[in-house]
């Protein structure tokens, strides 16, 4: 805005925050960001697993944040971290159940149908990164469980050439993959794979009529 005449400033069509507000308001139809209607089909119990992932996921975020607050060790001394630690165990439990179920429901049902090849790519590569985050984080347990999966687990690494950088030995360099890299790898993803599913909408059944925009 001109301090001199109070009147805004004319925008120019170069800059790069008008280039990155085009993008953003581009990356849903207008609508379908916070839809309220759905196709008929979607009342499928089959539609209801990639919703209870994300749930899951919230349960595990937030169970994984009070954990790092109190410190690696606080669930062995605690009522409250045990607790909490064993919510944070079987949120994990049910979000691999039913990520699994939401995976092979859609493989099934051809879900890279109708320009959605990315939707499906980004769901793959989440599910596959999580399994990395399970696998530190039982790392991370600091009890004998967790030396154990280490030990055992140390000669695999090592035989693919990564031990040098993926030390499994190392319970500080686990916690940080574990708190840290693998999980925003794994936001990144879930981010991506839901704006993805609203941009191109839910998948059909095979036999059903895509009712998405932009769909052929």
């Amino acid at each position: 805005m001109s301090a001199a005449t109070g009147k805004a400033a004319p925008v120019r069509a170069g800059s790069w925050t008008v280039r990155l507000r085009g993008r953003l308001s581009g990356l849903v139809p207008e609508g379908q960001a916070l839809p309220d209607r759905q196709p008929v089909y979607v009342a499928s119990w089959i539609y209801v697993f990639g919703v209870l992932t994300l749930a899951a996921l919230l349960v595990v975020v937030a169970t994984g944040a009070v954990l790092a607050m109190g410190g690696a060790t606080w669930w062995h001394t605690s009522s409250l971290g045990h607790f909490v630690n064993s919510m944070h165990l079987w949120s994990v439990e049910i979000f691999f159940a039913v990520m699994v179920v939401h995976l092979w429901g859609q493989f099934w049902m051809a879900a890279w149908r109708g320009r959605r090849t990315m939707t499906w790519v980004t769901g793959v590569i989440a599910f596959v990164t999580s399994i990395a985050v399970s696998f530190t984080g039982y790392l991370t347990q600091t009890n004998f469980d967790g030396q154990w999966i280490g030990a055992e687990a140390k000669d695999g690494i090592n035989s693919i050439g990564v031990g040098g950088v993926f030390n499994v030995l190392n319970p500080g360099q686990m916690l940080l993959w574990h708190v840290l890299l693998l999980p925003v790898v794994v936001a990144v993803l879930v981010v991506a794979h839901v704006v993805l599913v609203r941009r191109h909408g839910v998948v059909p059944p095979i036999d059903a009529p895509d009712p998405s925009p932009g769909v052929e």
